[in-house]
């Protein structure tokens, strides 16, 4: 079955400051971007969509997308603010995308295979795309049994600032019973807490990374939910809908289920600027070891 790999790089970057998608973080230049196509494309995915604004379409075609366009097919979908359902308008002073849930959402004319969404600005790794793409591989066109990739918390994290991540509860056969987003998790004096409630972890806890297989069954379920947000939200300047909210209303509905695939392969990203050179380390350490080729493509 054909399968595609829907990139979300439409978010504005502000704590990192700047488009840091377009970021060459490996040894040759390689962005997390290119990282994610590269095992994509090894594993098997036959198109790569990238969500994108239309403000810098131009920047990213030439500086991205075109480099992929010999190896993979190479789709674009964009996240507008003005791409609402219904008679739903932009409130005046809104700036910030509308979030995760919102970029996949428009990805739905452009999409019509099973998919797996993740963030431009992480680097998941081959066995977490691998692990998605098997099961989008066995999975029905119009399924609603989905799929997301749990990492541990502990790798996870960052050493420059708190993070925010959707801690999840399984059930006895793995699927998804409920995601709680922590906003504000930390290391702190050699434990892991979120620093809003007090909360305290284990580290050993599955969270969601934005690395989720669907197919093109959630995007009614994603305007639903969209559509609930915005009767709730939509005269918010800075509220997001975000894919973990959305997927549980999902689960609490009985209209999906998710199934949670234990990923054990280390997981970085680019946060804060101060990330960048731990995460260029981890990528020429990676290309050392022959994880991956140097240059990547």
């Amino acid at each position: 079955m054909n399968t595609t790999l829907v990139v979300l790089a439409a978010g504005m970057g502000s704590r990192y400051g700047g488009l840091k998608q377009m970021d060459g973080v490996g040894p040759n230049g390689e962005t997390l971007l290119d990282y994610s196509v590269f095992d994509a494309a090894r594993s098997g995915f036959s198109r790569v969509v990238f969500v994108i604004r239309r403000d810098f379409e131009e920047d990213f075609r030439e500086r991205i997308g075109q480099r992929f366009e010999d190896r993979i097919d190479v789709g674009y979908a964009f996240q507008q603010l003005n791409d609402l359902p219904g008679d739903f308008a932009v409130p005046e002073g809104r700036a910030k995308p509308w979030g995760t849930g919102h970029a996949v959402w428009c990805a739905r004319e452009t999409v019509d295979t099973p998919f797996l969404a993740i963030n431009a600005d992480d680097f998941y790794g081959r066995p977490a795309i691998v692990a998605v793409g098997e099961y989008l591989g066995a999975l029905e066109e119009n399924s609603t049994k989905f799929c997301m990739a749990g990492f541990r918390m502990e790798t996870t994290l960052s050493e420059n600032g708190s993070v925010s991540r959707g801690v999840c509860r399984t059930d006895a056969g793995g699927l998804l019973v409920s995601v709680h987003e922590y906003t504000k998790i930390e290391r702190s004096c050699g434990r892991i807490v979120d620093a809003g409630d007090g909360t305290e972890f284990l580290g050993s806890e599955r969270v969601s990374m934005n690395c989720w297989g669907f197919s093109p069954a959630v995007f009614p379920l994603l305007e639903y939910g969209l559509i609930n947000f915005l009767e709730a939200h939509s005269g918010e300047e800075k509220s997001e809908f975000y894919i973990p909210s959305a997927v549980a209303e999902m689960i609490h509905g009985n209209s999906a289920s998710v199934k949670v695939l234990p990923v054990e392969s280390p997981w970085f990203g680019v946060t804060y600027r101060e990330d960048r050179p731990p995460v260029a380390e981890s990528l020429a350490k990676l290309a050392a070891s022959g994880h991956y080729p140097s240059p990547l493509w």
